[in-house]
């Protein structure tokens, strides 16, 4: 892995640096502020660094903190043909905390994100702990119909065509991922629409659907490997992650604690970011 530093810019008050890295012969890109042991974040499907908007500069007052952009989301673009999956994706975070030279690590993960930091908490002793916010899991099926579907020739051909066109459907989504959309702040909107609009971007989000189920699989049998302590946060509206679905996870985590929020959505880090802060700082300072 080479890095190199790009610009300085500001986040929510607070002052972050824009680098970028290069794993398996394509750039990565990731912000990092602040000072003191390693915190990883991870974000969900079609996002990037940019869904941490809310919570850099609190979490970079106690950590040093890495938001990373997955190859082929956010700002990380990915070749034709390029493993976007989970697996994939927790082996490239193995081989970032390498380059970092990353001995031990907490990590903050959302949906997608958290089912990604959960297989890497299975393979890599590095991980200290995880807070994941309605990580995918195997007892979760909400959007598994829509998965198929976009795996599928037909789903993919409508995928590839209507994605750059599909600004309305992105904001109407955008609304049933909050508890209260009147909560969504501005900008946001314009945030995961550019990130959507990148070249590629289609091609990328189908290679992820299609490994969607083998990826799913190998998380059933990792769940039960995982050591770290782990805190989950689920909003009690979370329409996109079966909020039902965590206790069974949370059964098999052996040392898990659960936080539900009340009339949170599937993006508690934006739609309630000071809670969120908090309750991953306190719990990540309890693991001494």
């Amino acid at each position: 892995m080479v890095a190199h530093q790009g610009l300085q810019a500001r986040n929510n008050g607070g002052i972050n640096f824009s680098f970028w890295a290069e794993i398996e012969g394509q750039r990565l890109y990731y912000q990092k502020a602040g000072s003191g042991p390693p915190l990883v974040l991870i974000h969900g499907l079609l996002g990037g660094s940019f869904c941490w908007r809310f919570n850099i500069a609190e979490l970079s007052a106690r950590r040093t903190v890495y938001a990373i952009d997955l190859p082929g989301q956010g700002l990380s673009d990915a070749r034709s043909g390029t493993d976007c999956g989970m697996r994939a994706q927790a082996a490239r975070i193995s081989g970032f905390m390498d380059g970092e030279g990353l001995r031990q690590v907490d990590v903050v993960a959302s949906s997608w994100g958290g089912a990604i930091a959960l297989l890497l908490a299975a393979a890599d002793a590095r991980v200290r702990s995880l807070v994941l916010a309605a990580p995918v899991n195997p007892w979760s099926l909400f959007g598994r119909d829509r998965v198929r579907f976009f795996s599928s020739r037909l789903g993919a051909f409508i995928l590839r065509l209507g994605l750059p066109f599909s600004g309305r459907i992105q904001r109407e989504g955008l609304e049933r991922m909050y508890g209260d959309p009147a909560r969504i702040r501005p900008g946001t909107v314009e945030g995961y629409s550019a990130m959507l609009r990148r070249r590629g971007r289609a091609a990328n989000l189908i290679n992820i659907m299609r490994c969607w189920e083998h990826d799913v699989k190998a998380l059933s049998d990792a769940i039960p490997r995982v050591q770290a302590p782990t805190l989950l946060i689920w909003g009690s509206r979370d329409g996109a992650v079966d909020p039902r679905s965590a206790q069974p996870l949370q059964r098999f985590l052996p040392n898990c604690w659960l936080e539900m929020l009340p009339g949170i959505g599937h993006l508690p880090f934006e739609e309630c970011p000071e809670v969120f802060n908090r309750l991953v700082l306190d719990f990540i300072e309890r693991q001494r």
